[in-house]
């Protein structure tokens, strides 16, 4: 059956769960996410499931985050279903993380913002070639959420913290590298799991026999510079040390010169935080956040210039990283 544009089915013992929105990239709307949720409680005590599988349909995307234009018009106008979308998304994240039997997402395609939270929170994440990854919300005046404040600082050195800020896409192997994937399966096999599950096999036994190797991480090239740049105690320092990195400093200064001021100071500020916390705390925190985002225009600008507009020219107030003041982000955080 077709719950919230998501084909749910049982196949033999697997759960099943195919986000089926391709126009749209896949992007969770408030029905995906309770769907999901759902399901998720129904089967976590069914004899009948023993795993749980989540993919999409074939194309561009595995989730290209939530329903932004949404979210965007339900703010504007006051309506309380922009904090309602997510209130349940982020529960449906946490009941991912404690859901009791095997979760495996394939990841075949772009995933970014919300499509992390209903793939990273499981225990097997599978990237093939075709894999995009992103948390690209500093650009559109948010932060990265969806428990992102929890799982970003648990990536190895300061690369989390780089992903955070930036929004930089990366492929499989940095996938693997970072921990954000568990497995590596090329896109021609991955039609071979779900049949597997259904059968019984175990998870592992499934996954080990068809993952291959990555090629080298491209991150890995840049491991030392990461750690040494985004180490440091606030988001101007960062650009300060990007300076002495030659042409990839140049590249990482020119994305973080893009992205709101206002959302790299709160962004570094939350992941700090986040890795003292656990993922219930975090997320509890990233609603907080949430609602105080959506009093202010920061996001508004940003979804306009990237979803209504599509300007790509944000005005973005304050325009500088100086104009933001420590008290300004106090403010978020003091609630």
């Amino acid at each position: 059956m077709v719950e919230g544009d998501i084909w749910v089915r049982e196949e033999g013992v697997l759960g099943r769960l195919t986000l089926n929105r391709p126009r749209a990239l896949n992007a969770l709307t408030l029905p995906m996410c309770a769907a999901i949720l759902d399901r998720l409680e129904a089967w976590r005590d069914d004899t009948g499931i023993e795993a749980v599988l989540i993919d999409a349909v074939p194309g561009r995307a595995f989730c290209a985050g939530g329903d932004i234009r949404a979210i965007y018009e339900w703010g504007k106008a006051g309506d309380p279903r922009a904090v309602e979308f997510f209130d349940v998304e982020y529960r449906m994240n946490a009941a991912i993380a404690r859901f009791p039997k095997p979760y495996v997402a394939l990841l075949d395609g772009i995933v970014m913002g919300g499509g992390a939270g209903v793939s990273i929170h499981g225990g097997y994440r599978v990237a093939s070639e075709n894999t995009v990854f992103a948390m690209p919300e500093t650009a559109i005046g948010f932060f990265p959420d969806i428990g992102a404040s929890f799982f970003l600082p648990r990536c190895p050195g300061e690369m989390g913290m780089y992903l955070g800020l930036t929004g930089t896409r990366m492929g499989p192997a940095d996938m693997r590298y970072t921990g954000l994937a568990t497995h590596y399966v090329s896109s021609a096999r991955l039609t071979e799991i779900a049949p597997r599950l259904a059968a019984g096999e175990g998870v592992d036994t499934v996954l080990d026999s068809l993952a291959d190797n990555c090629e080298t991480a491209p991150l890995h090239a840049h491991r030392e510079a990461l750690d040494r740049v985004f180490s440091a105690s606030d988001v101007k320092e960062m650009q300060t040390r990007l300076t002495a990195e030659g042409e990839w400093g140049s590249e990482i200064s020119g994305l973080l010169a893009a992205r709101s001021p206002t959302s790299l100071k709160l962004t570094h500020r939350l992941l700090r935080i986040g890795a003292s916390l656990d993922l219930t705390g975090c997320l509890a925190l990233e609603l907080r956040l949430v609602r105080k985002i959506l009093q202010g225009s920061e996001f508004y600008e940003g979804v306009r210039a990237a979803v209504i507009d599509k300007d790509q020219a944000p005005q973005w107030n304050p325009p500088t990283l100086e104009a933001v003041t420590d008290a300004d982000i106090d403010r978020f955080f003091n609630l």
